[in-house]
């Protein structure tokens, strides 16, 4: 017994003996005994679900053996289950015996055993004890007979009550009063993990009654959500979508989640963070109602505004608007909703410009698409437009933060060219929403000036790394550039070396002189992903400059620890 109670409380043998002799005698004196020491036995219980819901099922087997005997004596016992939140104490301990995909006999046996047990408890939610004992005399049943087939159609009945009431309307005699809705939602709240309870956790996320206020438990809504974070429950999208509707506390958990494991997971790319995305639903559920969608985008918001536009945060709110722009496609063929009640303080011919994929334009009408979309920005920004002040416009605009990119591979690919002034004011803007026009003005001069050196350097048969080094450094005599201003032109460097025909000789050269420190490693790190990230979805056919990419991220990952990649 000694390895019984390891990890578990240090009375566990006390309890075991008490229970052996509460079920073997039932003495009145036996039944006082029980009675003085239910408080005690609730709390033993209470601190035992705290050390079994850390472990799975197989490994609970293996290190308590005896467990499977002190919860079956506590749940016989009808003065433990009488008893406060004992049953449902008993319940949350059971539930994390069971195993979802059983994968042998001895797995499928403790579910078989583990629900019946589960049963006996949920049926004295409805029939008193003594109805139980009469029931299985007269009948003849053992509790094993008929305990399985009294859950079953007792959720089913319960289920088809829920479903009559979208039938029955105010016909007040026929529906299911809000009071029973309430609780019966109360005491599925430690069952909603049990595959048996699924249909009726379902119906009642999606039960919509006539009542002015929410009818269903708190409690009930916090159970499913975390159910379904931690993939202990498999609801359809409906149902999820009602749950984050109806209750807006698990809307935000569940971003808080998403946020936690992003934060926890080594090495993040975009194409990790756009599967955690999709594993989440929220981009398919935004995509469905636009409640969502403003809840999960003012979230987002809150969180670049508290890290100062953190490039991590920038990246996940612009995976989750192309996820999210994915879904809208598919679910809103028929316009169930209109543009306007996703984005009602943007623009609306400005929202139409950045939703389309650029995929989909030739790439000869890049440029025009881009000039658009900065002259329409400009308006609104400089020329105090109807639609926001200039942080409304940025944030917008970083949702779709590939055109930016594009804009950046454009002028670089191109750099024999006269850059489009359109182009530079729009990179200007986008890298530092809150200067003023005359500091964007010399961000435009400072980048025209470096996109002028690097023209000269693009076809050049003998590039070195210092002539690099030194078209990109700043005027000797003038202003220091901003940290915004110097980290475009590192962008615009790093375009130079996939594109020119020189700059994969030097590239790794380059990157060094470049990577003083480990945030600069990691904004290379996380320009390379985004850059690879985008050549995906546009189905670039770029096969060197692919290549070296996927070379250098590679290289400068392995250089890097995780906490400096993800910090």
């Amino acid at each position: 017994m000694a390895e019984d109670s390891a990890g578990l409380p240090s009375d566990y043998q006390f309890w075991m003996q008490k229970l052996s002799v509460w079920t073997q005698a039932s003495t009145l004196e036996t039944q006082r005994d029980i009675c003085l020491h239910l408080p005690q036995f609730q709390e033993f219980l209470r601190q035992m679900y705290e050390t079994l819901k850390e472990m799975d099922s197989n490994t609970i087997i293996e290190r308590f053996p005896t467990i499977c005997q002190l919860l079956a004596k506590s749940c016989w016992s009808p003065f433990i289950l009488a008893y406060d939140e004992s049953p449902k104490i008993l319940i949350w301990c059971l539930c994390c015996l069971i195993k979802k995909d059983p994968q042998n006999s001895r797995e499928s046996k403790l579910n078989s055993w583990t629900r019946r047990l589960l049963s006996h408890i949920v049926s004295t939610f409805r029939f008193d004890i003594k109805e139980v004992d009469l029931f299985n005399q007269v009948l003849g049943y053992a509790p094993t007979d008929y305990y399985p087939g009294l859950l079953k159609n007792m959720v089913l009945s319960l289920v088809s009550e829920l479903r009559e009431n979208h039938l029955n309307g105010f016909n007040s005699q026929r529906r299911m009063s809000p009071e029973r809705v309430r609780s019966l939602s109360r005491i599925c709240v430690p069952l909603v993990t049990l595959p048996d309870f699924e249909p009726l956790v379902e119906a009642l996320l999606t039960y919509h009654g006539h009542e002015p206020q929410e009818v269903l438990w708190p409690e009930f809504f916090d159970a499913v959500n975390e159910a379904f974070l931690l993939k202990k429950i498999s609801l359809p999208k409906s149902a999820i979508l009602c749950l984050w509707l109806r209750h807006l506390p698990s809307l935000e958990n569940t971003m808080l989640h998403l946020f936690e494991k992003l934060i926890s997971s080594e090495r993040n790319s975009l194409r990790r963070i756009e599967c955690f995305m999709k594993d989440s639903l929220l981009p398919e559920a935004a995509a469905c109602h636009p409640a969502i969608f403003r809840v999960v985008d003012e979230i987002f918001r809150s969180a670049l505004l508290e890290t100062d536009g953190a490039a991590e945060v920038l990246a996940c709110i612009q995976v989750f608007t192309r996820c999210f722009v994915e879904a809208l496609e598919k679910e809103n063929k028929q316009l169930k909703f209109a543009l306007k009640t996703y984005f009602p303080y943007a623009s609306p011919s400005l929202v139409m410009v950045l939703l389309q994929h650029p995929k989909d334009i030739p790439q000869r009408l890049w440029h025009q698409s881009l000039k658009h979309i900065s002259e329409m920005l400009k308006e609104i920004v400089e020329d105090h437009g109807s639609y926001g002040g200039p942080f409304e416009s940025w944030f917008l605009f970083v949702h779709f933060g590939g055109w930016a990119d594009m804009a950046e591979q454009l002028l670089m690919s191109e750099a024999e060219a006269e850059p489009p002034e359109a182009l530079l004011w729009l990179l200007a803007f986008s890298c530092s929403p809150g200067a003023g026009h005359q500091q964007r003005v010399q961000t435009m001069v400072e980048v025209k000036t470096v996109l002028g050196r690097l023209s000269k350097l693009f076809r050049s048969p003998a590039l070195s790394a210092r002539d690099l080094q030194a078209a990109a450094g700043e005027n000797r005599g003038g202003d220091p550039r901003p940290p915004a201003c110097q980290q475009l032109v590192r962008r615009l460097l790093l375009h130079f070396l996939l594109w020119a025909p020189g700059g994969h000789a030097i590239a790794r050269e380059v990157i060094t002189l470049m990577a003083q420190t480990d945030a600069i490693m990691k904004e290379i790190i996380g320009f390379l992903d985004c850059t690879l990230y985008r050549w995906d979805h546009l189905c670039v056919e770029a096969h060197r400059s692919r290549k070296l990419a996927r070379e250098l991220l590679t290289e400068l990952r392995e250089q890097a620890s995780p906490q400096q990649v993800n910090q």
